[in-house]
């Protein structure tokens, strides 16, 4: 499960433009300062690996054209809201990479590989729809509520659902992998000498 902490942390890493820009927004109340160093953390973001000739995968590109796209306009018309719902894309683009099967596997230790690859399936795509309504959430906000409030309720939401639906993805795979490798282990030791072992269930 490290690895799938250390997606959410590349998800916020790709996030951390807008929230810059909310943070000074809520310190300031300057659109245009805000959505500049917004934009320019971004940049600075993708020049820093750029620098240290890391890779830079698609998402991050995403993520920049995003915020270079929103800042633009935001800085037009003066208007934050344009900004504030650059989560939604990168929640929705999100959300159709989770609806791949079996994305979660490369976060999977082996033993789960083996016993409960098919809850893993149901919980990624489990993931896929938290993307896809918290798309559609972060978008009503940000249209209908004042900066604030959409500060307050994207950030409780993105902390609580995500943090709930890792720890119940995580009960379900332990409870039901280990009743499944009780169960092998007593088809094992009831299995005839000189015959097939089961096969996993």
């Amino acid at each position: 499960m490290k690895n799938l902490l250390d997606a959410g942390r590349m998800l916020l890493l790709d996030m951390a433009a807008t929230l810059f820009f909310l943070m000074l927004y809520l310190l300031t109340h300057n659109v245009a300062l805000s959505v500049v160093l917004g934009m320019a953390l971004g940049l600075a973001q993708i020049g820093w690996r750029l620098a240290r000739r890391m890779p830079i995968d698609t998402m991050q590109w995403m993520s920049l054209f995003l915020v270079l796209g929103a800042g633009t306009v935001t800085l037009i018309t003066d208007d934050p809201r344009f900004l504030m719902i650059k989560p939604s894309a990168i929640y929705l683009i999100v959300g159709i990479v989770m609806l791949k099967r079996g994305w979660m596997n490369r976060y999977l230790p082996p033993v789960a590989i083996e016993l409960v690859p098919d809850i893993a399936v149901m919980i990624g795509y489990a993931w896929s729809g938290l993307m896809f309504f918290s798309a559609a959430l972060n978008l009503v906000v940000a249209l209908n509520f004042s900066v604030v409030t959409w500060s307050a309720t994207m950030s409780i939401w993105g902390i609580v659902s995500k943090a709930a639906l890792f720890l119940i993805g995580y009960a379900i795979m332990r409870i039901i992998g280990r009743r499944r490798h009780r169960r092998r282990e007593k088809d094992i030791a009831c299995t005839p000498p000189g015959a097939a072992a089961p096969v996993p269930a």
